[in-house]
């Protein structure tokens, strides 16, 4: 895959991830609009809320997991990293343990993590936990994710080993073909392993 095609999915994959919220913002509007019963524009204002806050959580998120976030050499807070996870999961049925110190990371580092995060939880299709816990002194993660059902996809497990053909792409695959490439360019060491009812992601 080129950068140019590799761009354009990474694109997809973010307006993907916003369609869902921003259209509920403009369909509680349209209710506010044209409703004059007051508990039916209560309701249209707790859905225009929360959407919002969801949409601006995954905004938040893939600024820094996607973007460049930053000039090069550039560190960022684990906590606000933490926080960045917590939001992006808000509202989902997988909750997090979030076990790390207060540190500064490498940019590339945190961006590893972060996109780490998205595929361990998307191994958990009913929900469940995602435990981090990420090391003391030199950079590196262990992702624990435990549920009914957990599992990884064939596709995206090639995918983060750099192995999945190019007609295989698509806007959901190309976010673990990001974290093969983060986890390459820092030599992370980026292996998965699963057992009955737990994915887990360990670097460096």
């Amino acid at each position: 895959m080129n950068d140019l095609d590799f761009s354009a999915f990474l694109v997809s994959r973010v307006c993907h991830d916003l369609v869902g919220p921003l259209g509920a913002v403009v369909n509680g509007l349209e209710v506010l609009e044209d409703e004059r019963d007051s508990a039916m524009r209560a309701d249209a204002l707790k859905i225009v809320t929360l959407s919002a806050e969801q949409a601006l959580a995954r905004l938040q998120f893939m600024r820094i997991a996607f973007g460049a976030a930053g000039s090069a050499g550039a560190e960022l807070d684990l906590t606000e990293v933490g926080r960045l996870i917590v939001g992006l999961l808000d509202g989902s049925k997988v909750s997090l343990v979030w076990e790390a110190p207060h540190l500064n990371w490498p940019k590339d580092w945190a961006k590893l993590l972060m996109n780490a995060a998205v595929v361990a939880a998307d191994c958990l299709p009913r929900g469940g936990v995602l435990r981090i816990e990420t090391h003391d002194e030199a950079p590196g993660f262990l992702l624990a994710a435990t549920g009914q059902g957990a599992r990884m996809v064939d596709d995206i497990e090639r995918a983060l080993h750099g192995e999945q053909a190019q007609s295989a792409y698509d806007a959901r695959g190309v976010q673990p073909a990001l974290t093969h490439r983060l986890a390459k360019g820092l030599n992370a060491g980026l292996t998965v392993s699963a057992s009955e009812g737990q994915v887990t992601i360990v670097a460096g």
